[in-house]
């Protein structure tokens, strides 16, 4: 069965009126995907790279969320993940 699992750079800090929030970098993510891909043993299919907007919003609910929410009028922040397709 083909199977996918996201790594997402994490939010360090949150978001506030006057900063930006903050994340781990995508080397970050990297890594933990590579820990991960030795560790389970799972045959890799594919990996790619992913860029999607607002992940950390409160309105959405992270990289597998099938719709992501853009608008004009605020503020849109785009993430990098990777996404690693297996299979098990």
């Amino acid at each position: 069965m083909l199977r996918y699992r996201d790594f997402v750079p994490k939010q360090i800090s949150e978001p506030g009126i006057f900063k930006q929030g903050e994340h781990e970098t995508f080397d970050d993510a990297v890594l933990a995907a590579n820990q991960w891909i030795e560790e389970s043993k799972v045959k890799l299919i594919n990996l790619e790279t992913v860029v999607l907007p607002n992940i950390w919003s409160r309105w959405e609910h992270g990289s597998n969320d099938a719709s992501l929410g853009t608008s004009g009028e605020s503020p849109s922040r785009w993430h990098q993940v990777l996404r690693v397709w297996y299979q098990e």
